[in-house]
Protein backbone atom coordinates (compact mmCIF):
# COMPACT_ATOMS: atom_id res chain seq x y z
CA UNK A 1 0.00 0.00 0.00
CA UNK A 2 1.75 3.64 -0.86
CA UNK A 3 2.24 6.12 1.67
CA UNK A 4 -0.01 8.86 2.03
CA UNK A 5 0.97 12.13 3.31
CA UNK A 6 -0.18 13.08 7.29
CA UNK A 7 -3.73 13.75 7.85
CA UNK A 8 -2.23 16.98 9.61
CA UNK A 9 -0.90 17.64 6.11
CA UNK A 10 -3.82 19.57 3.78
CA UNK A 11 -3.07 19.60 0.01
CA UNK A 12 -5.15 22.08 -1.52
CA UNK A 13 -5.05 24.30 -5.36
CA UNK A 14 -4.56 27.83 -5.94
CA UNK A 15 -7.15 29.68 -8.20
CA UNK A 16 -4.08 31.83 -9.56
CA UNK A 17 -3.34 28.58 -11.38
CA UNK A 18 -6.41 29.18 -13.60
CA UNK A 19 -5.72 33.09 -14.12
CA UNK A 20 -5.48 32.72 -17.91
CA UNK A 21 -9.13 31.37 -18.20
CA UNK A 22 -10.39 33.66 -15.49
CA UNK A 23 -9.09 36.54 -17.95
CA UNK A 24 -10.19 34.80 -20.88
CA UNK A 25 -13.69 35.14 -18.94
CA UNK A 26 -15.55 32.52 -21.20
CA UNK A 27 -17.06 31.13 -18.06
CA UNK A 28 -17.78 33.36 -14.73
CA UNK A 29 -14.33 32.99 -11.99
CA UNK A 30 -16.87 31.91 -9.57
CA UNK A 31 -17.61 29.01 -11.35
CA UNK A 32 -13.98 28.15 -12.59
CA UNK A 33 -13.03 28.14 -8.32
CA UNK A 34 -16.43 26.07 -7.82
CA UNK A 35 -15.04 23.61 -10.95
CA UNK A 36 -11.82 23.16 -9.11
CA UNK A 37 -13.09 22.05 -5.88
CA UNK A 38 -15.48 19.93 -8.41
CA UNK A 39 -13.05 18.36 -10.15
CA UNK A 40 -9.47 18.72 -9.02
CA UNK A 41 -9.29 19.10 -5.03
CA UNK A 42 -11.53 20.23 -2.20
CA UNK A 43 -9.87 23.10 -0.76
CA UNK A 44 -8.95 25.87 -2.88
CA UNK A 45 -6.57 28.73 -1.98
CA UNK A 46 -7.96 31.98 -3.32
CA UNK A 47 -6.48 35.00 -5.22
CA UNK A 48 -9.66 37.40 -4.69
CA UNK A 49 -8.03 40.50 -7.25
CA UNK A 50 -9.12 37.63 -9.66
CA UNK A 51 -12.54 36.65 -8.82
CA UNK A 52 -14.10 39.44 -7.05
CA UNK A 53 -15.06 42.69 -8.96
CA UNK A 54 -15.68 44.58 -5.56
CA UNK A 55 -12.17 43.29 -4.34
CA UNK A 56 -10.90 45.00 -2.14
CA UNK A 57 -13.68 45.72 -0.14
CA UNK A 58 -15.55 42.83 -1.59
CA UNK A 59 -19.53 42.96 -1.67
CA UNK A 60 -21.66 40.23 0.76
CA UNK A 61 -23.10 38.89 -2.07
CA UNK A 62 -20.21 38.29 -4.27
CA UNK A 63 -18.30 36.71 -1.42
CA UNK A 64 -21.49 34.48 -0.03
CA UNK A 65 -22.22 33.42 -3.24
CA UNK A 66 -18.96 32.07 -3.65
CA UNK A 67 -19.00 30.37 0.01
CA UNK A 68 -22.67 28.85 -1.15
CA UNK A 69 -21.26 27.25 -4.62
CA UNK A 70 -18.42 25.67 -2.78
CA UNK A 71 -20.25 23.87 -0.61
CA UNK A 72 -22.42 22.76 -2.75
CA UNK A 73 -19.66 21.14 -4.40
CA UNK A 74 -18.11 19.98 -1.23
CA UNK A 75 -15.22 22.53 -1.35
CA UNK A 76 -13.71 25.26 1.00
CA UNK A 77 -11.65 27.88 0.92
CA UNK A 78 -8.14 27.62 2.63
CA UNK A 79 -6.29 31.32 2.76
CA UNK A 80 -7.65 34.38 1.04
CA UNK A 81 -4.25 36.48 -0.63
CA UNK A 82 -4.95 39.85 0.50
CA UNK A 83 -3.80 43.39 -0.53
CA UNK A 84 -2.41 46.04 0.85
CA UNK A 85 -2.30 49.14 -1.44
CA UNK A 86 0.46 51.31 0.64
CA UNK A 87 -0.28 54.41 -1.49
CA UNK A 88 -3.64 56.26 -2.10
CA UNK A 89 -1.94 58.16 -4.96
CA UNK A 90 1.15 57.73 -7.11
CA UNK A 91 2.71 60.33 -3.90
CA UNK A 92 0.30 60.23 -1.01
CA UNK A 93 1.37 57.10 1.11
CA UNK A 94 -1.23 55.91 3.51
CA UNK A 95 -1.38 56.33 7.27
CA UNK A 96 -1.15 53.72 9.35
CA UNK A 97 -5.20 53.66 10.24
CA UNK A 98 -5.72 54.43 6.60
CA UNK A 99 -4.08 50.83 5.89
CA UNK A 100 -5.85 48.96 8.58
CA UNK A 101 -9.09 50.44 6.58
CA UNK A 102 -7.68 49.20 3.92
CA UNK A 103 -7.25 45.81 5.38
CA UNK A 104 -9.86 45.22 7.78
CA UNK A 105 -12.87 44.35 4.88
CA UNK A 106 -10.97 41.92 3.20
CA UNK A 107 -10.35 40.24 6.39
CA UNK A 108 -13.71 40.01 6.84
CA UNK A 109 -14.38 38.71 3.58
CA UNK A 110 -11.85 36.51 4.19
CA UNK A 111 -13.91 34.96 7.24
CA UNK A 112 -17.60 35.33 5.48
CA UNK A 113 -15.78 33.15 2.34
CA UNK A 114 -15.26 30.30 5.20
CA UNK A 115 -11.26 30.82 4.91
CA UNK A 116 -8.91 29.62 7.24
CA UNK A 117 -6.29 32.49 6.79
CA UNK A 118 -5.24 35.47 4.65
CA UNK A 119 -1.98 36.33 3.33
CA UNK A 120 0.31 39.27 2.65
CA UNK A 121 3.94 39.34 1.58
CA UNK A 122 6.44 39.46 4.48
CA UNK A 123 7.47 42.53 6.44
CA UNK A 124 5.11 44.58 4.48
CA UNK A 125 2.34 45.16 7.18
CA UNK A 126 5.06 45.83 9.93
CA UNK A 127 4.95 45.75 13.45
CA UNK A 128 2.55 48.56 14.25
CA UNK A 129 -0.21 46.77 11.82
CA UNK A 130 -0.01 44.00 12.75
CA UNK A 131 -0.05 44.70 16.71
CA UNK A 132 -3.56 46.81 15.33
CA UNK A 133 -4.64 43.55 12.83
CA UNK A 134 -4.31 40.74 16.06
CA UNK A 135 -7.68 41.51 17.64
CA UNK A 136 -9.61 41.26 14.60
CA UNK A 137 -7.70 37.90 13.92
CA UNK A 138 -8.40 36.61 17.13
CA UNK A 139 -12.61 37.62 17.12
CA UNK A 140 -12.51 35.88 13.67
CA UNK A 141 -10.07 33.03 14.47
CA UNK A 142 -8.27 33.79 11.57
CA UNK A 143 -4.30 33.38 10.34
CA UNK A 144 -2.39 36.07 9.02
CA UNK A 145 0.22 34.41 7.05
CA UNK A 146 3.35 36.83 5.81
CA UNK A 147 4.94 34.99 2.57
CA UNK A 148 8.08 34.29 1.68
CA UNK A 149 9.39 33.13 -1.98
CA UNK A 150 11.96 33.28 -4.69
CA UNK A 151 15.16 35.15 -3.48
CA UNK A 152 14.17 35.56 -0.13
CA UNK A 153 16.09 33.58 1.94
CA UNK A 154 15.29 33.74 5.61
CA UNK A 155 18.38 35.08 6.83
CA UNK A 156 18.39 37.71 4.28
CA UNK A 157 18.79 41.72 4.99
CA UNK A 158 14.84 41.87 4.22
CA UNK A 159 13.67 38.92 5.49
CA UNK A 160 15.13 38.44 8.91
CA UNK A 161 13.78 41.46 10.76
CA UNK A 162 9.80 40.45 9.75
CA UNK A 163 10.48 37.04 11.20
CA UNK A 164 12.08 38.03 14.06
CA UNK A 165 8.90 40.47 14.23
CA UNK A 166 6.47 37.48 13.68
CA UNK A 167 8.76 35.49 16.46
CA UNK A 168 8.55 38.05 19.02
CA UNK A 169 4.87 38.06 18.68
CA UNK A 170 4.30 34.75 19.70
CA UNK A 171 0.61 34.75 18.21
CA UNK A 172 -0.40 31.21 16.33
CA UNK A 173 -2.87 34.04 14.93
CA UNK A 174 0.30 35.35 12.77
CA UNK A 175 2.82 32.75 10.85
CA UNK A 176 4.91 32.41 8.17
CA UNK A 177 3.76 30.70 4.38
CA UNK A 178 6.84 29.53 2.49
CA UNK A 179 6.74 29.41 -1.16
CA UNK A 180 8.92 26.74 -2.11
CA UNK A 181 10.56 28.85 -5.31
CA UNK A 182 12.84 29.67 -2.58
CA UNK A 183 14.46 25.87 -3.62
CA UNK A 184 14.85 25.72 -6.96
CA UNK A 185 17.38 23.07 -7.73
CA UNK A 186 17.88 24.16 -11.46
CA UNK A 187 15.58 26.19 -14.02
CA UNK A 188 12.78 25.12 -15.62
CA UNK A 189 13.15 23.49 -18.68
CA UNK A 190 10.27 25.32 -20.61
CA UNK A 191 11.64 28.78 -19.65
CA UNK A 192 15.26 28.13 -20.65
CA UNK A 193 13.89 27.02 -23.93
CA UNK A 194 11.49 30.80 -23.88
CA UNK A 195 14.61 32.54 -23.28
CA UNK A 196 16.67 31.24 -26.02
CA UNK A 197 13.54 31.69 -28.19
CA UNK A 198 13.55 35.51 -26.82
CA UNK A 199 17.42 36.02 -28.41
CA UNK A 200 19.27 35.59 -25.05
CA UNK A 201 22.80 34.24 -25.91
CA UNK A 202 23.41 30.57 -25.86
CA UNK A 203 26.31 30.95 -23.31
CA UNK A 204 24.66 32.61 -21.03
CA UNK A 205 21.28 30.55 -21.60
CA UNK A 206 23.91 27.63 -21.11
CA UNK A 207 24.84 29.31 -17.71
CA UNK A 208 21.72 29.39 -15.99
CA UNK A 209 21.47 25.70 -17.24
CA UNK A 210 23.76 24.42 -15.61
CA UNK A 211 25.55 26.54 -12.84
CA UNK A 212 21.96 28.13 -11.79
CA UNK A 213 23.09 27.89 -8.14
CA UNK A 214 26.87 29.46 -8.67
CA UNK A 215 26.49 32.71 -6.59
CA UNK A 216 28.98 34.09 -10.10
CA UNK A 217 25.67 33.63 -12.25
CA UNK A 218 23.68 35.90 -10.47
CA UNK A 219 26.68 38.49 -11.44
CA UNK A 220 26.37 37.32 -14.72
CA UNK A 221 22.25 38.07 -14.90
CA UNK A 222 22.66 41.77 -13.57
CA UNK A 223 25.30 42.44 -16.00
CA UNK A 224 23.40 41.48 -18.61
CA UNK A 225 20.29 43.37 -16.97
CA UNK A 226 22.52 46.20 -17.19
CA UNK A 227 24.05 45.96 -20.11
CA UNK A 228 21.00 46.99 -22.03
CA UNK A 229 20.89 43.53 -23.68
CA UNK A 230 17.63 42.14 -23.11
CA UNK A 231 14.92 42.79 -25.53
CA UNK A 232 11.98 44.37 -23.99
CA UNK A 233 9.40 41.61 -25.33
CA UNK A 234 11.08 39.29 -22.69
CA UNK A 235 11.70 41.66 -19.88
CA UNK A 236 9.55 40.90 -17.55
CA UNK A 237 10.42 36.95 -18.16
CA UNK A 238 13.97 37.90 -17.49
CA UNK A 239 13.23 39.39 -14.18
CA UNK A 240 12.07 36.17 -12.68
CA UNK A 241 16.02 34.61 -12.41
CA UNK A 242 15.64 38.27 -9.94
CA UNK A 243 12.93 37.68 -8.31
CA UNK A 244 11.21 34.76 -7.93
CA UNK A 245 13.64 32.19 -8.73
CA UNK A 246 15.38 30.92 -5.38
CA UNK A 247 18.73 28.87 -4.85
CA UNK A 248 17.98 28.41 -1.18
CA UNK A 249 17.95 24.64 0.36
CA UNK A 250 15.42 22.85 2.24
CA UNK A 251 17.67 22.92 5.35
CA UNK A 252 17.70 26.78 5.01
CA UNK A 253 13.91 26.56 6.23
CA UNK A 254 14.50 24.03 9.62
CA UNK A 255 15.08 27.47 12.06
CA UNK A 256 12.39 28.90 10.60
CA UNK A 257 9.35 25.68 11.04
CA UNK A 258 8.32 26.42 14.42
CA UNK A 259 7.09 29.66 12.77
CA UNK A 260 5.47 28.05 9.50
CA UNK A 261 1.59 27.68 9.08
CA UNK A 262 1.52 26.82 4.90
CA UNK A 263 3.29 26.20 1.78
CA UNK A 264 2.73 26.90 -1.55
CA UNK A 265 4.42 24.04 -3.87
CA UNK A 266 4.93 26.21 -6.54
CA UNK A 267 5.74 24.46 -9.57
CA UNK A 268 6.57 26.14 -13.52
CA UNK A 269 6.92 23.02 -15.90
CA UNK A 270 6.38 19.22 -15.03
CA UNK A 271 9.80 18.12 -17.12
CA UNK A 272 11.57 16.62 -13.99
CA UNK A 273 14.81 16.15 -15.53
CA UNK A 274 17.59 15.46 -12.21
CA UNK A 275 14.28 16.01 -9.94
CA UNK A 276 14.08 19.77 -10.70
CA UNK A 277 10.80 19.73 -9.46
CA UNK A 278 10.30 16.27 -7.34
CA UNK A 279 13.75 16.68 -5.58
CA UNK A 280 12.50 19.92 -3.53
CA UNK A 281 9.30 18.42 -2.56
CA UNK A 282 11.38 14.99 -1.39
CA UNK A 283 13.54 17.77 0.52
CA UNK A 284 10.54 19.31 2.18
CA UNK A 285 8.43 16.09 2.75
CA UNK A 286 11.54 14.34 4.76
CA UNK A 287 12.15 18.26 6.97
CA UNK A 288 8.60 17.93 7.88
CA UNK A 289 8.16 15.23 8.49
CA UNK A 290 10.74 15.27 11.46
CA UNK A 291 9.16 18.62 12.59
CA UNK A 292 5.66 17.45 12.52
CA UNK A 293 4.10 19.93 10.69
CA UNK A 294 0.50 20.91 10.09
CA UNK A 295 -0.86 22.93 8.20
CA UNK A 296 -1.83 23.70 4.12
CA UNK A 297 0.34 22.91 1.14
CA UNK A 298 -1.31 24.57 -1.72
CA UNK A 299 -0.14 23.72 -5.84
CA UNK A 300 0.67 26.79 -7.29
CA UNK A 301 1.28 27.43 -10.90
CA UNK A 302 4.06 29.92 -11.91
CA UNK A 303 4.54 28.61 -15.73
CA UNK A 304 1.52 30.27 -17.10
CA UNK A 305 3.41 33.00 -18.04
CA UNK A 306 4.96 31.59 -20.68
CA UNK A 307 3.11 28.26 -21.14
CA UNK A 308 -0.11 27.72 -22.57
CA UNK A 309 -1.08 24.14 -21.20
CA UNK A 310 -4.08 22.95 -19.45
CA UNK A 311 -4.13 24.39 -15.80
CA UNK A 312 -6.88 21.62 -15.11
CA UNK A 313 -4.52 19.06 -16.31
CA UNK A 314 -1.45 21.07 -15.31
CA UNK A 315 -2.50 21.22 -11.39
CA UNK A 316 -4.19 17.44 -11.21
CA UNK A 317 -0.87 16.29 -12.44
CA UNK A 318 0.93 18.43 -10.38
CA UNK A 319 -0.76 17.28 -6.78
CA UNK A 320 -0.20 13.89 -8.03
CA UNK A 321 3.56 14.08 -8.28
CA UNK A 322 3.80 16.28 -4.70
CA UNK A 323 2.19 13.77 -2.79
CA UNK A 324 3.81 10.75 -4.05
CA UNK A 325 7.35 13.40 -4.10
CA UNK A 326 6.33 14.89 -0.11
CA UNK A 327 6.25 10.80 1.23
CA UNK A 328 8.92 9.45 -0.57
CA UNK A 329 10.91 9.56 1.76
CA UNK A 330 8.89 8.18 5.26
Amino acid sequence: MAPEIPRSWTLCASSFNWTPDIIAAHRTAQDIVTDIADSVVKTVELEPGLVWRSFPAPHDDEVEGLRASLAAKGGSISIVGTSLDDFSSRTERRTLQERLDFLVPQIHAADRVGASGIRLPIGQAGTELLTLVQPVLHELDLVLYEEIQGRQAPDSAAVEPALETIAALGDDHVRVLVDISMLMPALPITYLDELRRGGMPQDFVARLENDWRDPSTIDAVTALLRSGKVAPRIHTLFMNLLIRFGRSDAADLQGVLPLVGAFHLKFWDLHDDGGRVSQPLRDLGALLGRHGFSGTLTSEWGGHEWLQDDPTDMTRRHLALAEAALVSVS
